[in-house]
């Protein structure tokens, strides 16, 4: 093969390794820092190999094992059931909007627009929340307000307009009600959407907080991520406090870092698992559109 034809190939194939060296350097450095020696990182940094194993960053993140397992557990309730009911709702709306027939289609279009731009404000929500919906304490509050994002609806619709209206048409024809339409017809052919909106779904409500910090009082709902998030503020208060001190009292080195890079090794390792059963269908979903016809 001539050298004009081969020389891009390879430019391209070097662009992308180094893309991917970029991609996948940064989570072995994580790993690798996790598994370090506090003191080893303050005098000599990051380093991607650890000069010397060390396991205090996960003895302090497990040093209680049931707490941390009842956190994943609700978080991972909260993860799955909150995006099978999201999608659920999400696709349901979206169907409506795509529906050229429907009465109301323009003024719920408006409604899902407009809370894109202006929502009730902080304190508002707050109230509603606790003292008229009285969610506060439950597991539905860390469900119900992730429950319908404005900009997946209109993604989802902008999936099934592209459906096109004969196919329910003769689905009337033949007898089928809306429901069947919906659930046999519709949401098989928007699977490219659904797995894209159900992937950041999933992100949204594994990574959320927020949520607990504001609502959740009771140890039992506490979720993985906000437990690992009062774990860093312990950390970081002990390690204040620590220096302090007059020299000689204490002279424990807390895993500042090390505790950091496990928790977020232990908060993305589940998403990382899950990610390439969704990969075939987000690639699609990203996809469907950019090339007209």
């Amino acid at each position: 093969m001539p050298l004009k034809k081969t020389l891009p190939q390879i430019m391209i194939h070097i662009l992308f390794i180094l893309f991917s060296l970029a991609c996948i350097i940064p989570l072995i450095s994580i790993i690798s820092v996790s598994f370090s020696n506090e003191t080893d990182i303050v005098k000599n940094g990051y380093s991607l190999i650890p000069r010397k194993i060390d396991f205090t960053a996960y003895a302090y993140i497990l040093y209680q094992p049931i707490q941390l397992i009842n956190s994943f557990m609700v978080s991972l309730f909260v993860s799955l059931f909150g995006t099978f009911l999201s999608v659920l709702v999400m696709s349901g709306i979206s169907y409506s909007l795509s529906r050229g027939d429907y009465k109301f289609r323009n003024s719920l279009s408006f409604y899902v627009f407009f809370t894109m731009l202006f929502n009730g404000g902080l304190v508002p929500t707050y109230i509603l929340i606790s003292n008229y919906l009285h969610l506060k304490n439950t597991i539905w509050v860390l469900i119900l307000p992730y429950l319908a994002v404005p900009w997946f609806i209109l993604l989802l619709r902008s999936f099934m307009q592209k459906i096109p209206y004969t196919i329910i048409e003769s689905c009337m024809i033949d007898g089928a009600s809306e429901f069947r339409i919906f659930f046999q017809m519709i949401l098989p052919l928007a699977k490219p959407g659904l797995a894209t909106v159900a992937l950041f779904t999933l992100l949204q409500y594994w990574n959320d907080w927020w949520l607990s910090l504001l609502y959740i009082e009771k140890e039992s709902l506490v979720p993985l991520q906000y437990m690992l998030y009062r774990m860093m503020n312990n950390i970081q208060y002990l390690t204040s406090a620590s220096n302090m001190m007059p020299p000689g009292m204490n002279n424990a080195v807390l895993p500042s870092e090390s505790a950091r890079m496990a928790m977020a090794i232990l908060a993305a390792g589940p998403m990382l698992a899950v990610f390439p059963f969704f990969q075939k269908h987000f690639v699609k979903g990203l996809t469907v559109g950019a090339v007209k016809g």
